[in-house]
């Protein structure tokens, strides 16, 4: 098993500001230890996280690429937590290039087919639509009718972010509909998969995993 991210640089007062690691984030790190081989075989060289809060996902992921030449890119709109993933970088001795933005805002068309691996734990709690959105904590939990606002927003990038052997990983609840997300990515040339699924509480979590549908 592999070690959970040193967050020790990152104090109580900080997570005021930063999306703590939950279960979604505990989840999202057993679902890419189940992955270990297929993120080694894949060999990514370019790697984006975006949401990345305290930047515990994308060093746990520097940790299974080890000593790789891939560049990990991260991005948040808050810019507390960009520089908590800068500082998690720093502490777990990775590389890794911080952009403050929305969502991709910025990355295309220069990353445009270039991504082999892209990850995202989004905003999935139902709020009203007047909460998602923010420059704030609340950015990384607040997800609008039916916690779909901001995955619904994102969805198309995938198609034109991911290589053409990139993966995609994101965590959703039952709330989102998981099903009808994957009816959608389909319809856009995508296979998918559950790779894990937990009960949170009241919150059954699921990591999906999406790759262009072979030709």
């Amino acid at each position: 098993m592999l070690p959970t991210p040193d967050l020790s640089h990152l104090k109580r007062k900080d997570y005021e500001f930063v999306y703590e690691p939950a279960e979604d984030t505990f989840l999202f790190l057993d679902a890419f230890e189940d992955e270990v081989n297929f993120l080694k075989e894949l060999q990514p060289t370019i790697s984006l996280e975006i949401g990345s809060g305290s930047g515990c996902v994308t060093a746990f992921v520097g940790k299974i690429l080890g000593e790789s030449n891939c560049l990990k890119y991260c991005t948040d709109i808050n810019p507390k937590a960009a520089r908590a993933t800068q500082g998690t970088a720093k502490q777990n001795q990775l590389s890794v290039d911080i952009i403050e933005t929305h969502l991709v805002s910025g990355l295309l068309p220069r990353l445009e087919g270039q991504i082999d691996l892209m990850y995202f734990n989004p905003p999935y709690v139902l709020t009203p639509s007047e909460e998602v959105g923010s420059h704030s904590v609340e950015a990384a939990w607040a997800g609008g009718i039916d916690g779909r606002e901001v995955i619904d927003e994102f969805l198309p990038y995938i198609k034109r972010l991911l290589s053409a052997k990139g993966a995609f990983y994101m965590v959703v609840v039952n709330e989102n509909k998981p099903d009808e997300i994957r009816e959608i990515m389909k319809n856009e040339g995508f296979d998918s998969s559950v790779v894990r699924t937990r009960l949170a509480g009241r919150e059954k979590l699921f990591i999906l995993k999406f790759v262009r549908t072979a030709p």
